[in-house]
């Protein structure tokens, strides 16, 4: 029978171990595996507890069928690289790790929540540790949506808002088949015991739809919602700008008036670092979005706010699955330029950090989350190709692409116009900006709309990109 390995004898290895004497479900459970000399040596509820890990487990006789755990959420990026070298060393296939976010290490630890070791797990900075359940108090009782509730934030946001308390929770989304899969996780999460018992309610359909919008949320009366869903891709965006203003810009126009009209308490805008001194169709989207989310701040009784951080590791469309796509299928591996950086945060810091500013945030606010320092993408392109086993340049080749449209070699966190102050939260900064935006989006609007939306007044305005954008290019210089 294939054996099981438990990496870190604390409270989640423990939970886990539990889990593993009673379903059976990777194995037998051989052992902890530990570096803490006062558990080397001991037995917890029967199971040898050895060490220490490198020395230890050069000894074992691992089989393909074993699987080892990694239990140690709270454990630094540079100690889960060298125990995962560890651990391949010593023979495991079969890697899985219990990803580090706050339920977990409140002791909440649970099998489902377990999965194969990622590239992304050994890269970046070692988040930072936020308590959830202690930060998501003021959703307790309350009816929350989640727009792009399918994408890769929205997801992991739906995930964590599970401890959260919420009375219910509303996965909305465009995508049938992305929907139906964070619904079923959820469901499969709570079944299994992972955070409250929250109503889960998944909604199908369009944000560019102002009167469905209206409608759906004089049905739901939610008290608080989170906008993650934007068309994100800046080269696709570049090649299909209407549809980037469409759904970005007129969507969350449309959402944001469906908020006022039906009270929303508090409305929490994901936005981006492309948003700053905007050179792309999807960075200008997303500077309007921020635009039009704090003049409602300023017209509305709720809290109106806005949320800005740079790229996130394992995104859908980002540039780590596409590597470990590359990479998989033998190379080359692509880079746009040796010199080219970005900011980068796990998915799950990214959210924790979102979920806390939304609890303390101001009405009328941009906060910003600490990036920490930038990454070169080749840099990040070498880790993983010795992730998987090969070396860059001799085993698998690295190949430039040049800078695509929309494309910079380094992004900004905030422009010349604005200054971040810290807050009294971690790894959060508020920005405050110098001078006042004159810009007058209703005009604006007016401008965009018939590009956007048949008009047989103006038929030949209809999906005019060159006009579109001529038109942001004017409002953006004015």
């Amino acid at each position: 029978m294939p054996q099981v390995y438990i990496v870190g004898a604390g409270f989640a290895g423990q939970t886990l171990a539990g889990e593993v004497r009673r379903k059976a479900v990777f194995g037998e459970l051989a052992a902890f595996l530990d570096d803490d000399p006062e558990k080397i040596g001991r037995r917890i509820d029967g199971v040898p507890v050895l060490g220490p890990i490198h020395d230890v487990a050069q000894l074992l006789r691992i089989q393909s069928p074993d699987t080892a755990i990694i239990a140690m959420p709270s454990a630094g990026r540079e100690f889960l690289k060298e125990l995962y070298r560890t651990l391949k060393a010593a023979g495991f296939i079969k890697i899985r790790i219990l990803p580090g976010i706050s339920q977990i290490i409140e002791g909440d630890a649970h099998l489902i929540q377990t999965r194969s070791v990622n590239p992304q797990d050994l890269l970046g900075r070692t988040p930072v540790t936020i308590n959830l359940k202690e930060s998501l108090t003021y959703l307790r009782g309350r009816r929350v949506l989640v727009t792009g509730a399918g994408g890769s934030i929205g997801s992991e946001l739906c995930r964590q808002l599970l401890s959260g308390g919420a009375a219910r929770l509303y996965l909305f989304g465009h995508g049938e088949n992305s929907i139906y899969q964070i619904d079923r996780e959820l469901r499969l999460l709570q079944e299994e015991g992972v955070g409250e018992k929250a109503t889960i309610i998944p909604i199908i359909g369009d944000l560019k739809d102002a009167q469905y919008m209206d409608y759906i949320l004089g049905r739901l009366r939610a008290d608080v919602i989170f906008h993650t869903a934007a068309y994100k891709h800046v080269p696709l965006m570049e090649e299909n700008p209407v549809a980037a203003i469409e759904n970005n810009f007129f969507g969350t126009a449309h959402l944001i008036s469906a908020a006022r009209h039906h009270k929303v308490s508090r409305f929490v805008h994901i936005t981006t670092d492309k948003a700053v001194d905007p050179i792309s169709i999807y960075g200008i989207s997303k500077y309007l979005c921020e635009l039009l989310v704090l003049h409602e701040a300023a017209e509305n009784e709720g809290d109106f706010m806005a949320v800005r951080f740079g790229n996130v590791l394992a995104s859908r469309g980002s540039i780590v699955p596409l590597f470990q796509k590359q990479i998989e299928k033998g190379g080359p591996v692509t880079v746009t330029h040796p010199d080219m950086r970005r900011w980068f945060m796990t998915i799950p810091e990214a959210c924790s950090l979102v979920l806390k500013a939304a609890g303390v945030g101001e009405n009328g606010s941009l906060y910003l989350l600490d990036m920490g320092e930038p990454v070169r993408i080749q840099d990040l392109a070498e880790q993983m190709i010795r992730f998987y086993g090969f070396e860059p340049g001799k085993d698998l080749k690295i190949e430039y692409i040049g800078l695509r449209a929309g494309e910079r070699l380094d992004e900004k966190l905030w422009s010349a116009d604005e200054i971040p102050e810290p807050t009294d939260i971690s790894r959060i900064a508020k920005i405050r900006k110098k001078t006042t935006v004159s810009l007058d989006l209703a005009a604006l609007s007016q401008r965009l709309l018939p590009i956007c939306r048949f008009d047989p007044q103006q038929p030949q305005c209809y999906r005019d990109a060159d006009a579109l954008r001529a038109i942001l290019q004017e409002a953006l210089k004015a």
